[in-house]
């Protein structure tokens, strides 16, 4: 009951922190200095066209009017029309989603199958191993995505190495064919937070290392790789699940740069595209969308950590009461 009540509490939560977002967006569109009417239709359209305009996308009555009517529509799936190409925002999503989709997923996984062994592996190596961490932690967080990738575009456009660049072939050619033509991207992308996962779970075993249970272990003789398998990994997941959902918002973030660098026609760069021609329904539905996403990740690895360690549900039941 008590964990049930604590689920309650995180979805309320969740809804209330969306509802707060989707206001911020809209403020922060409409803040933008140059309307749509001024960029798009240019200084020589007439008052008539303005109107006409305005009318057409729904800019025509008060602030809190037209934020009551695009959460509405937003609510049952309609985004509203996109300024420039005069289509539907959904279908121009629905076009681009998969290339951020393969993109990010790419990048998770390399994530999450190099990062967490890595930390494991110098966690349990000592010295040798501390030391090891360090370095490629401090690598892969301190070199930015734009000089990294900028470096692969030259080097890969520059020496026959096996992999094209700015190449994108769609699902419809073969899922294959379309996962190695973001695999420089997502290989860039994942850098970073290889580096912060690998770093992340090196310190979480490190202090799980040192807990008396551990030493109980060594003494009843069982072997590394057994500890390390019951004992060390359940206990150090939290804060890597932690980490892991707040890198997807990154993720999501960082995508937007390196479509950029490899020419990937993906959503990132179409909120850019959205942002230069003051796009509103793009921009809006782009930025409320990464933070659906973002919080409907933190939302689940929420409830996971709660079902890994029940003392967390417990003691945020306390806290409360």
């Amino acid at each position: 009951m008590a964990y049930l009540r604590w689920v309650l509490g995180r979805l309320t939560a969740a809804a209330l922190t969306m509802t707060g977002v989707s206001i911020l967006i809209f403020a922060a569109v409409r803040a933008m200095p140059g309307r749509y009417s001024d960029l798009v239709l240019g200084p020589l359209a007439t008052s008539a066209d303005k109107a006409e305009a305005a009318r057409r996308f729904g800019l025509g009555g008060s602030l809190p009017e037209q934020y009551g009517h695009w959460l509405l529509n937003a609510v049952q799936g309609d985004f509203g029309i996109s300024m420039a190409s005069r289509s539907p925002v959904s279908a121009e999503f629905a076009a681009r989603l998969p290339v951020t989709l393969t993109l990010t997923g790419l990048a998770l996984a390399f994530t999450v199958l190099i990062g967490i062994p890595l930390g494991v592996w110098t966690g349990t190596r000592g010295k040798g191993g501390g030391r090891a961490g360090r370095l490629i932690g401090s690598l892969g967080l301190s070199v930015p995505e734009f000089v990294l990738g900028s470096l692969v575009v030259f080097l890969f456009t520059r020496y026959s190495l096996g992999l094209t660049v700015g190449e994108y072939v769609p699902w419809s050619e073969g899922p294959l064919r379309s996962a190695l033509s973001l695999l420089l991207p997502a290989c860039v992308l994942s850098v970073f937070c290889v580096a912060a996962v690998a770093r992340t779970t090196r310190d979480a075993v490190l202090g799980v290392l040192v807990e008396p249970h551990i030493a109980a272990a060594v003494a009843r003789g069982e072997s590394v790789s057994f500890i390390v398998r019951h004992h060390v990994l359940r206990n150090a997941s939290i804060p890597v699940l932690t980490l892991t959902a707040t890198l997807s918002a990154y993720l999501l973030g960082g995508a937007v740069i390196v479509e950029r660098l490899f020419n990937a026609p993906g959503l990132g760069s179409f909120l850019v595209d959205g942002l230069d021609r003051r796009d509103y329904a793009v921009v809006q539905t782009g930025v409320l969308l990464s933070a659906a996403v973002f919080i409907t990740t933190n939302l689940l690895i929420d409830l996971i950590c709660g079902l890994v360690d029940p003392r967390i549900s417990a003691l945020a039941g306390k806290a409360r009461s």
